[in-house]
């Protein structure tokens, strides 16, 4: 199992939006927080050992109505 990060910048006012979106249409993203910084949104995801991360956020992540931007961070070990 891979973890990542994702920061999303959203357009003004969709942050809500985004967030309801992420939870309910991409199985792979367990937890949404509203951040403060560059970015609104953190979003933890789970992904399959074999999953392309770039196929995974280009194509699930920043095509949410609402997302203009993001940043992923890929997790090594959890302590």
């Amino acid at each position: 199992m891979q973890t990542i990060f994702i920061q999303v910048k959203c357009e003004l006012g969709r942050a809500y939006e985004v967030a309801d979106a992420a939870i309910q249409e991409v199985e792979q993203v367990s937890e949404v927080h509203s951040t403060s910084g560059h970015y609104d949104l953190m979003m933890k995801c789970y992904l399959a050992e074999d999953a392309d991360i770039g196929h995974f956020v280009t194509e699930n992540i920043q095509t949410l109505p609402g997302v203009k931007d993001s940043f992923t961070i890929i997790a090594f070990k959890a302590f």
